[in-house]
């Protein structure tokens, strides 16, 4: 898989990339990932990338002519299954999401600044806008790192154990349940005694129940209503 990112600041997406899963990956040869300055692609000599909004109002716009010319770069070198804005009024990031994008082979991530983007950015180039909550950041930067973590993390080769993800909460709509490790009895506070049982069939029967009974608690959103009786 490749990962390219467009950005103003790459410089605030160099550390999530050179540490734990992330660079182990990229080590390992399963996932690229290339950030690409807007800058390098500016026109003019200041490398000015935004301009006034047309109409009025306050806010900073990205030009339209420097994110053509990078996405139009990458694109004359290979094809691209995805071209991503990340912006708040996307669609909301989710783990259906991140399952699906970890089968794509080649993606393009652009990240907002200032205001946002020239609309026609928008409607010429993005082939789909992902929002990782309804929230407003500074910038796409750490979107973009939050939507690669989430993707590359799935790719075949990237976990130790490549059955943890199919295991992690929202994989099936569902949280996980709790989890334990040694001590066994800490200040007694104990491990509930079936998962030191052995008993594979019912550690698998209670972690079950006990899921549905924290998505009930805390998400009950996820839920149906058979599953809420």
């Amino acid at each position: 898989m490749r990962i390219d990112i467009i950005t103003v600041l790459p410089e605030l997406l160099q550390s999530p990339f050179e540490a734990s899963i992330l660079k182990r990956a990229i080590d390992k040869g399963l996932v690229s990932v290339y950030t690409h300055n807007l800058r390098d692609f500016a026109t003019n000599t200041y490398k000015q990338v935004d301009d006034y909004q047309f109409g009025g109002g306050a806010g900073m716009v990205l030009m339209i002519e420097p994110i053509d010319k990078c996405i139009s770069k990458l694109k004359k070198e290979r094809d691209y299954d995805e071209v991503i804005y990340l912006t708040p009024d996307g669609e909301t990031f989710n783990q259906g999401i991140a399952n699906e994008l970890s089968l794509k082979g080649n993606i393009i991530l652009l990240c907002g600044h200032y205001k946002g983007v020239d609309q026609r950015v928008r409607d010429h180039f993005i082939t789909r806008e992902i929002s990782v909550g309804d929230f407003v950041l500074s910038g796409g930067e750490l979107a973009a790192a939050v939507v690669s973590d989430a993707v590359i993390r799935l790719l075949p080769g990237v976990l130790g154990n490549e059955t943890s993800a199919l295991t992690d909460s929202f994989q099936d709509d569902i949280l996980a349940p709790p989890i334990y490790t040694r001590p066994a009895d800490y200040k007694g506070w104990k491990v509930p005694e079936i998962l030191t049982s052995g008993h594979t069939a019912k550690i698998e029967s209670w972690r079950e129940e006990q899921a549905l009974k924290n998505t009930k608690e805390k998400r009950p959103d996820l839920l149906d209503d058979e599953d809420l009786r």
